[in-house]
């Protein structure tokens, strides 16, 4: 398991991704947009939690106006690369 702090500037978007693993996100600031492959997007806000299954592409975009910051919880296994972007 690994966790990281991830801070994103408003109007900021991540690429596309996948994880190896499962990814868990905890909204810990601001309002972010999640773009889950198979789903329609859902805005999070602060104390929002979301589940992103192994393997599945997604994507995060900070659409409020201060600085957005969510705490990711990766389930990987040791060795794997925890994230690969998606051309």
């Amino acid at each position: 398991m690994v966790q990281v702090r991830v801070e994103i500037d408003p109007g900021t978007a991540s690429p596309r991704h996948t994880h190896p693993g499962e990814e868990i996100i905890y909204v810990l600031e601001g309002t972010l947009e999640y773009e889950v492959e198979g789903k329609p997007p859902v805005t999070l806000k602060a104390g929002d939690v979301l589940f992103i299954p192994a393997g599945t592409i997604h994507a995060a975009k900070n659409v409020g106006t201060g600085r957005g910051a969510e705490l990711a919880t990766y389930i990987v296994e040791k060795g794997k690369p925890l994230l690969t972007v998606v051309e």
